[in-house]
């Protein structure tokens, strides 16, 4: 968004200072809500990431009957036995598992790793725009504000030349 016009079309110079606040306050409302959600797609990265890694630590013959701690949520775990660890349940999402063997499992894992990140990428790309709109718009209310002072200078001057 530049001084003159936003990606919309509008004229920031031709709003009020109360419209430019207006305005200012509904990007940072947006920026807020995008960079917790950036925020959140991070996390999400991360946690494919770690269940990768364990996954890629524990797939191996030599883990055949070994005990194990299964992560029921984040901070409740079952004690459990690899039973085949060519095996293993994969999340789909909203609480649907299915069972596949191991590489499928991480070849799963890596898509939804490059999917999550490239929403990351585009979600920076949307921040950084906001965050442009938030400057321009800054910089169009300095512009407002400063007009209204040298008016009000203007004005006083005109006032005390005219009593004089």
């Amino acid at each position: 968004m530049s001084s003159d016009a936003d990606s919309k079309g509008v004229n920031l110079d031709s709003m009020t200072l109360e419209q430019l606040n207006q305005i200012k306050q509904s990007e940072e409302s947006r920026l807020q809500a995008i960079t917790n959600h950036y925020a959140t797609l991070r996390a999400s990265a991360a946690r494919f990431g770690a269940a990768k890694e364990a996954l890629t630590s524990v797939v191996s013959p030599a883990h055949d009957g070994k005990d194990i701690m299964i992560p029921l949520t984040e901070s409740l775990y079952a004690p459990g036995k690899i039973k085949d660890p060519n095996r293993v349940m994969v999340e789909l999402g909203t609480g649907f598992y299915a069972e596949k063997c191991a590489k499928d499992a991480i070849s799963f894992l890596d898509r939804k790793s490059k999917l999550v990140d490239m929403n990351s990428d585009n979600i920076m790309k949307a921040i950084t725009v906001t965050r442009g709109n938030v400057e321009s718009i800054n910089t169009a209310m300095q512009g407002k504000l400063l007009e209204i002072r040298a008016r009000s200078e203007g004005n006083r001057s005109r006032m005390q030349a005219e009593q004089s």
